[in-house]
């Protein structure tokens, strides 16, 4: 009965340092004995504050998107403002035959 005793004050507890959950170990067998979760606090109040902060994310998200659809427009704008200097460069420049490749100045 006293070994019995022994092995049960054998047991500690060991606290997660990343979610703060309890572990009770058995030193003997090394084993996770019991685990508590730890208590998570409620994110909201009370319903109407969770309405309000979704309305937020749904107005935020709109924001974003418009501001990519934006940026998108003025990307393809940009594109073809350098494609048309390409065109210009090119027609202003004249083609002067093949291009000297760095083998061919040995």
């Amino acid at each position: 009965m006293i070994r019995l005793m022994a092995k049960r004050e054998s047991s500690f507890d060991v606290t997660c340092p990343c979610c703060g959950a309890v572990l009770k170990v058995d030193s003997a067998t090394q084993g996770v004995i019991s685990h508590v979760a730890p208590v998570k606090p409620k994110m909201f109040q009370d319903m109407e504050e969770a309405a309000r902060a979704m309305k937020e994310q749904d107005g935020r998200r709109d924001s974003i998107f418009r501001q990519s659809v934006e940026a998108q427009k003025h990307a393809s704008e940009l594109l073809e403002k350098k494609f048309q200097e390409a065109v210009k460069k090119a027609k202003e420049t004249p083609d002067t035959g093949k291009p000297i490749r760095d083998f061919e100045l040995d």
